[in-house]
């Protein structure tokens, strides 16, 4: 019965992804979006902050997906202000993210966007670049890329859904 309510979980974690990329077309917002709406982490602010984060400012660094989820758990599993001298609390923040980006990594090749949408797509874009970016939007970005999205949300969703925090 649990895997059962797991599975709604994560297709419905996946339709809502899909939907938030129609709407802002980011992918660092959109994971984070999902799983904030989901968890009500209380990100608002998080979320205006990973405005430039996919591929690192389009550089092709970490992927958006990666960094959206890893704001995500580090709400359930970090330290606040009040705690940061408390440096238990820091190392057990990092297995859940090490978790994540393990997971990730497995199914996607890599937690570098240049290198996941090499993949997709059979070639690299400069997203930063106009014309590569309409070539990249014109091969089904909003697809592949929101495939993408899909599996860290799935995967951050399920890290959150076991910890039972």
């Amino acid at each position: 019965m649990k895997k059962q309510m797991e599975l709604g979980l994560l297709s419905r974690l996946e339709n809502k992804a899909s939907e938030n990329l129609s709407l802002c077309g980011n992918c660092a917002q959109t994971t984070f979006m999902t799983l904030d709406e989901e968890f009500q982490l209380g990100g608002e602010v998080i979320l205006k902050a990973l405005t430039p984060f996919p591929g690192i400012a389009l550089r092709g660094e970490t992927c958006g997906a990666v960094t959206g989820s890893l704001m995500a758990l580090g709400l359930v599993f970090g330290r606040d202000r009040d705690a940061l001298n408390n440096w238990q609390a820091y190392l057990d923040s990092l297995p859940p993210a090490r978790r994540f980006c393990r997971r990730f990594e497995n199914e996607l090749g890599s937690t570098m966007c240049e290198d996941i949408i090499e993949a997709k797509f059979g070639r690299k874009f400069d997203l930063a670049n106009p014309v590569d970016a309409m070539q990249y939007m014109n091969c089904g970005a909003l697809d592949k890329c929101g495939q993408v999205i899909g599996t860290g949300v799935k995967i951050a969703a399920e890290i959150i859904s076991r910890s039972g925090k």
